[in-house]
């Protein structure tokens, strides 16, 4: 099971790329964990995740982030803007799956 976090500044906007996602691998047969956090819950939550994944608007926010996520032993990147705001699921479920097989 892949455990993939996206994570934006209220953990709202990323809801429906949540869906795309799941439904790009349902389609695909992937077993994946797919959840949408805020920022403030960053800290928490990225332990329990395989990667995370900064939503376009809060990419400001990657340096820090990376810190936190290096202590855990994570990978974490933006999600590509052109994919976000096109809510192309597949392609930022690939974005993930990429990142979890660096790991």
């Amino acid at each position: 099971m892949k455990k993939i976090l996206l994570v934006c500044d209220l953990g709202m906007s990323t809801s429906l790329m949540v869906k795309k996602m799941q439904e790009a691998a349902k389609t695909r047969g992937i077993e994946a964990e797919i959840c949408a956090k805020s920022i403030r819950d960053y800290k928490t939550a990225v332990a329990e995740f395989d990667v995370a994944l900064l939503g376009p608007q809060i990419r400001y926010k990657l340096a820090e982030c990376e810190k936190i996520a290096h202590a855990h032993n994570k990978k974490i990147a933006c999600i590509d803007m052109m994919a976000y705001g096109t809510m192309k699921g597949d392609k930022v479920l690939d974005q993930a799956l990429a990142l979890i097989e660096e790991a």
